[in-house]
This record gives C-alpha cells, sequence and structure tokens, in this order.
C-alpha cells in the first residue's frame, strides 16, 4: 500500500534537512513577550529566549539584550516550556521479544522502529520532544529501550540520544513484573518463579562479568560473544537503566529487592499501587515514573490506581515522573496527566518538574533537556496559555532551534486534532507483544 503524499513529502524533506550534521542553524532566533517557565527557576513574565546553533544561549527578562541579526518572534501572551520528555512509550510501532523466552536482554526496538512513522507526529503535537520508546510488559525482560529526540528523520540514528557512544548505548533495559509475564512455559506460572528466573539470568550475567574481567584484555581468554550478557553487564555496572513495569505494592517491592541485590539502576513503572509504599520506596532512593487516567479499570492488579499516587510519592520524597505508555494515554494529552495529578494534591512544581527535568534524570539526559538553561538543546513548546488549563492547545514545538510541530500549518494541526488513522498514515497490521499498562 503507497503512503498518504504528504509521509512521502516529509520524508523526502527528511532526507534533505534533517541529518544529525546538518540539523543546526547559525541565526539567532529571539522569543520574547512570552511568560517563560524554566523549570530550573520561577517563571519569567515578559520573559526572552535566545536560542542559536541548537542551542539555548539566553534566557532573562524583557530588558534581556537580543542581537541585531536575530530572528525575533514576538511571542507575547503565550507561555514557553521546556520540550516534554516522556519516559514510557509505544509509539514508532516497534516491536520486542518473542514468545521463544521470557528473557529478551539481546532483542533491541530500535530494530524495528520506523522512523517516518506519523505517531511521532501525533506526540510532537502533544509537546513531547523527547521519548523513551519501549518493547511491551508481556514478557519478564521484553528488550533494550531506545531514547529518541523527537528530530524529524530519515534513519533512527538521526533520531538517536546517545548514552555511552562507545559501549553503543541508546535506552535502558525494559523489564516486568506481576500479571503481564506471566503464562505457560517458556514463562513462568507464578509470580515467585518470575523472581527466580530474573535472578537466574543475573547470575549468569555476573559469571560473564567474571569471566570478562579476568580476561584482563587478552582477546584468546575472553569468552564466546553473547550479546544478550553484553546487555546485562551493562546493565550490572550501571551503564544501562532497568525501566520496571510493576503495578502492585508487593511486586513493586520484588522490583526494588531485585535491584538492590544486583545493584543496578532502576527506574519504577506505573506503580499503581504506590500509595501503599511510597515511603519504601523513597528509603530506597528509586525514581518512579507513574500514570494518570482519566477512566480507571482495564486489569484486575490495577485496581488500586490512584491519581493521587503523584502526590503521595512527593510528599515520602520520591522523584516523580509521568509517562503516557502511549496508547494508553493518547500522547497529544500528557500535559493534562499532569493537571490530573495536581487535581489530586500534587504541588504544580512537581507535576511541572514530573513532565520534564524528572523524565529527563530518569533517562540520563538531563544534561541537554528538561530545563531551559544555557547551554542546554533549544527544545521548547509555545502554549497558548497556562499548561494545566483544558482550554491551552500546544501551538509550536521546537527541537534544537527548528519549528518541527506548528498548530498553524494545516497539516500539522490534523495531528493534533485528528482521530486514529490521522496519525497511523496508511492502516498498517502492527502488533505488540502483549502491551504495556
Amino acid at each position: 500500500m503507497i503512503k498518504p503524499i504528504r509521509s512521502i513529502l516529509l520524508a523526502s524533506i527528511c532526507a534533505l534537512l534533517f541529518s544529525l550534521n546538518g540539523y543546526t542553524q547559525s541565526i539567532p532566533q529571539a522569543f520574547k513577550g512570552a511568560q517563560i517557565i524554566p523549570i530550573s527557576g520561577e517563571p519569567i513574565n515578559n520573559g526572552v529566549l535566545i536560542v542559536e546553533n541548537g542551542t539555548i544561549t539566553t534566557v532573562g527578562g524583557a530588558s534581556t539584550n537580543i542581537p541585531s541579526d536575530a530572528n525575533v518572534h514576538n511571542v507575547s501572551g503565550k507561555v514557553i516550556m521546556p520540550g516534554l520528555v516522556d519516559t514510557h512509550s509505544h509509539i514508532g510501532e516497534g516491536d520486542g521479544g518473542d514468545r521463544s523466552s521470557a528473557l529478551h536482554p539481546d532483542v533491541r526496538i530500535m530494530d524495528t522502529i520506523d522512523p517516518r512513522s506519523d505517531t511521532f507526529r501525533k506526540a510532537l503535537a502533544g509537546g513531547i520532544t523527547s521519548v523513551n520508546v519501549m518493547p511491551g510488559s508481556g514478557h519478564l525482560m521484553s528488550g533494550q529501550t531506545v531514547y529518541l529526540k523527537l528530530r524529524p528523520a530519515n534513519t533512527i540514528e538521526d533520531m538517536l540520544l546517545v548514552i555511552d557512544e562507545e559501549e553503543n548505548i541508546y535506552g535502558g533495559m525494559k523489564m516486568a513484573n506481576g500479571t503481564n509475564p506471566i503464562g505457560n512455559p517458556p514463562f513462568p506460572g507464578t509470580r515467585a518463579k518470575s523472581a527466580a528466573l530474573v535472578r537466574s539470568l543475573f547470575v549468569k550475567a555476573r559469571e560473564y562479568q567474571a569471566k570478562i574481567d579476568a580476561a584482563g584484555g587478552d582477546e584468546s581468554k575472553m569468552p564466546p560473544r553473547d550479546i544478550g550478557m553484553e546487555a546485562l553487564v551493562q546493565v550490572l555496572e550501571g551503564k544501562r537503566t532497568v525501566h520496571n513495569h510493576t503495578h502492585r505494592h508487593d511486586d513493586i517491592l520484588t522490583a526494588i529487592r531485585l535491584s538492590q541485590e544486583f545493584g543496578y539502576d532502576l527506574v519504577l513503572q506505573h506503580v499503581s499501587e504506590a500509595w501503599k509504599v511510597a515511603d519504601e520506596i523513597a528509603e530506597a532512593g528509586v525514581p518512579a515514573s507513574i500514570i494518570t487516567l482519566d477512566s480507571f479499570g482495564g486489569k484486575l492488579e490495577a485496581v488500586d490506581l490512584k491519581n493521587a499516587n503523584g502526590k503521595y510519592l512527593e510528599d515520602a520524597g520520591v522523584m516523580v515522573g509521568l509517562h503516557t505508555d502511549d496508547g494508553i494515554t493518547d500522547s497529544r494529552l500528557f500535559l493534562r496527566s499532569a493537571a490530573l495529578a495536581i487535581r489530586e494534591g500534587m504541588s504544580r512544581k512537581g507535576a511541572l518538574e514530573s513532565l520534564t527535568i524528572a523524565n529527563a534524570k530518569m533517562m540520563r539526559i538531563d544534561d541537554r533537556v528538561g530545563t531551559l538553561e544555557k547551554g542546554k538543546d533549544a527544545d521548547f513548546i509555545i502554549l497558548s496559555g497556562d499548561p494545566f488549563s483544558v482550554y491551552t492547545h500546544v501551538e509550536q514545538t521546537w527541537i534544537e532551534g527548528h519549528n518541527v510541530w506548528n498548530r498553524a500549518n494545516e497539516e500539522d494541526r490534523k495531528f493534533a486534532t485528528g482521530g486514529y488513522e490521522v496519525f497511523r498514515g496508511e492502516v498498517h497490521t502492527h502488533h505488540t507483544d502483549g502491551g504495556s499498562q
């Protein structure tokens, strides 16, 4: 089936204009008159944001000096804040491990993502500029996630947020416990067996790691290469973060227990019953990426989910992020997720951070995104009003100094207002490996 003309045109433009080597531009762009919410500090009324060569050069008040050669944008009455960071999404039409095993540390979702997928434009319409794209949660370990900057791209390489270039680390590791990965052999039949299988795999990874250390750099003494074990050694060495899908309070504590036993970096995902064990999560020093919903139900283990999770975790001192788990929550409604958390008691400051810098920290990209500060990537969104008002629209999304989505553009607007088929481009036969939420 031939893709719509707009997708073909977009791909052609991407190929010509948006490769990594030629993405930035030298003419300064100045935005004046808006309320700027930098996240790193208090809001600036009638502020000025200046970007050049893909990075932020200045964030200040009305008296800020604007370069004489700058392209000036009058955005009076608008609100500017950092591009949103989503710690858990399934856009891009990728997949993960198959039913041959419950554990697939070798699988990389980046090998299956379509960089031209219109689902990325849907996310841009919601103000999302960076995202952790994950395999589903139908496995104890469904594979390696990928952190993406939503630049218009011709190849997946053009979108990667590199965590460790030397070791080719572009994301974390997706794990899950609870109901989703339980099934018939080779999948575990119980929660206890689930934990045992994970524990056994990490023991093997430790043994593989010990053999590498013992080789001392001598290739002749190295163990046979095992790409799954390589990824797990990266986890054990703290180079790759585990993003663990979990819901029930006992499953949450099991996820923490395993991370402490093997010493790996953990982000708890969903944590529907976080309010029951908020103090324990805080004591463990583990961040939580949560979801809020406007319609509860769907699975028994999430029956006690509360939109007040953000408040409970924030009060306990836990770093809290929000995510879409798109398509559980539409990427276009990500700001609303934080508004629902505020409605149930989370602070406005915490909610703003949960969409930006907190998520950036969980993905280890906070040196580049998450706040509007000098030297950071020029990723920001222009809003028609307060971020948490139901009347507010994302009007423009900018990445590295380029306007990549604009509601005033008729084609772009369709991705903000259209139905399911709009952001799919064509009818795909995509199938996920067990869903997520």
